[in-house]
C-alpha cells in the first residue's frame, strides 16, 4: 500500500491512525462547536484545544458540504479563503492544515497560502483539480462523488462509490474517502450500514483511506439517538471498527475522545503490520476476515498473477515496498503455488492462501535471496498459526 506524507506526517499501513479535527470557518455549519469564524480565534483553538487533545491534522472548511445547505460558488470560497488565510501565519503549532473545497481555483490559492492538504469533497469533479494537485505535488483526499460540483457525495451503492473513486484516476498522493453520510435523499441509512460492513473492500485501492462518520444520523438511528448532541458514543463505537477495517484517518468533531479510541484500536486491533513507523524496508500487513467479495475487488483493480484458492478460508496479506527482483520472485513462486496473487498499479501485492501455501512462498523468497521480506511474511504467519 502507498504511504502518503502530509507535511512530513506519514499516512498508511505501518503508521499510527491519524485524527483529523474539523475546524469549520463558515457560519453554515451543521455542528456549531466546531465553528470559528475569526482566524486568530481559530489559531488559539488549534493550539490550546485541538492539538493538545490529539489532533494530527486540522481540516478547515469554507462552506458546508451538507446538502441541506445551498452550494456556494467558487467566488464565495475564494473571498472567504482570503479572510481565513491569516490562520496559517497565526498558527504556531506544528500541525498540518487541510482545506476542504471542491474548486481547483480555491485549492491552488490555498496551496499558495501554505495549506498542506486538499480535501476535495467532489472527487475531481472540477476538471482542473487533478492537474492543480499534480502540478504542486500535493496530497489530496478524493471523496467519492458524481461529476457534479453541486452534489458532493451523492452516490447510493458501494458499486457506485467504487466507480466514482476510479473516475479520472488518482494522483501519486491520493487518499480516498468513501463518503459516508446522508448526502442526498436517495441514500438511506441502510446504504450506509451496508457500506460500513463492507469497508474493508476499499483496501483494494491500495491507498490510505479517510473515514468521516462522526455524529452521523445513520449511526444514531441504530441506538435511537436522532439528535446530533447525543451521538458521541455511537461515533466512538464506529471509529473503533473503522480503524480495524482499514481506515488510516478518522475525521472528527470530538478530538480528545476519538484520539483515545484510536490509540486503543491501534494497539489491540486485529490488523498487524510487521514494520514500525520509523523502520525502513518491506511491509507485510495482515488483512483479517477477508470475504470473497473483497478478493474480487482486489482482482478487479489489479492483475491476477495466480488464481489459487478462493474458498474464503485463507490468510491474506498486503506486501509493500518490494524491489523489482522481489516482485519477480514472488510472481514466479505464486505461479506454481496454490495462492491468490494480485499485482497492483500502485505497487502493492495482495497475496492470500493457506498457511502451508504461504510458508512455501516465504521459503522460496528466502531461497532467492529476499530474506528480509521472507522474514516479515513468516513473522506475520507466526501470529496466526
Amino acid at each position: 500500500m502507498r504511504t502518503v506524507e502530509i507535511d512530513g506526517l506519514p499516512v498508511g499501513d505501518g503508521h499510527p491512525t491519524r485524527v483529523m479535527s474539523v475546524l469549520n470557518m463558515s457560519s453554515n455549519s451543521g455542528y456549531k462547536p466546531s465553528v470559528y469564524l475569526d482566524p486568530e480565534e481559530a489559531a488559539d483553538a488549534i493550539e490550546e484545544n485541538l492539538v493538545p487533545a490529539g489532533a494530527d491534522i486540522i481540516d478547515v472548511g469554507l462552506q458546508s458540504a451538507n446538502p441541506k445547505y445551498e452550494s456556494k460558488p467558487v467566488e464565495m470560497e475564494k473571498d472567504r479563503l482570503q479572510e481565513v488565510a491569516p490562520l496559517v501565519d497565526e498558527l504556531d503549532a506544528d500541525v498540518p492544515l487541510s482545506l476542504e473545497t471542491r474548486y481547483a481555483e480555491v485549492a491552488e490559492e490555498a496551496i499558495g497560502h501554505g495549506f498542506d492538504l486538499i480535501n476535495d469533497v467532489c472527487g475531481f469533479a472540477d476538471p482542473d483539480m487533478k492537474g492543480v494537485i499534480e502540478d504542486h505535488d500535493m496530497p489530496v483526499v478524493k471523496m467519492a462523488s458524481p461529476p457534479d460540483l453541486a452534489r458532493p457525495g451523492a452516490l447510493k451503492t458501494i458499486d457506485d462509490i467504487f466507480e466514482a473513486l476510479q473516475r479520472d484516476g488518482f494522483t501519486d498522493k491520493t487518499i480516498i474517502d468513501p463518503a459516508f453520510g446522508g448526502w442526498y435523499d436517495g441514500k438511506e441509512f441502510a446504504d450506509n450500514w451496508e457500506m460500513f460492513r463492507r469497508l474493508r473492500e476499499f483496501r483494494a485501492f491500495d491507498r490510505p483511506m479517510l473515514t468521516a462518520t462522526n455524529r452521523e444520523d445513520f449511526l444514531g438511528d441504530l441506538a435511537d439517538q436522532p439528535e446530533t448532541e447525543n451521538q458521541l458514543a455511537v461515533s466512538l463505537a464506529a471509529a473503533t471498527m473503522e480503524v480495524e477495517r482499514g481506515s488510516h484517518i478518522i475525521r472528527t468533531h470530538d478530538t480528545r475522545e476519538t484520539y483515545d479510541v484510536v490509540k486503543v484500536a491501534d494497539a489491540l486491533g486485529d490488523e498487524r503490520t510487521t514494520r514500525a513507523e520509523t523502520e525502513p524496508g518491506h511491509t507485510v500487513a495482515e488483512l483479517t476476515d477477508v470475504t470473497l467479495r473483497e478478493v474480487a475487488r482486489h482482482q478487479s483493480l489489479g492483475e491476477t498473477v495466480a488464481g489459487g484458492t478462493d474458498d474464503g478460508a485463507t490468510l491474506t496479506f498486503l506486501l509493500g515496498d518490494l524491489t523489482d527482483d522481489a516482485r519477480a520472485s514472488l510472481r514466479a513462486v505464486a505461479e506454481v503455488t496454490d495462492v491468490v496473487l494480485v499485482e497492483k498499479d500502485s505497487g502493492g501485492r495482495y497475496v492470500g492462501g493457506s498457511a502451508a501455501a504461504l510458508k512455501v512462498v516465504a521459503d522460496s523468497l528466502a531461497e532467492d535471496g529476499h530474506r528480509e521480506l521472507a522474514g516479515e511474511l513468516r513473522t506475520s504467519l507466526s501470529r496466526r498459526v
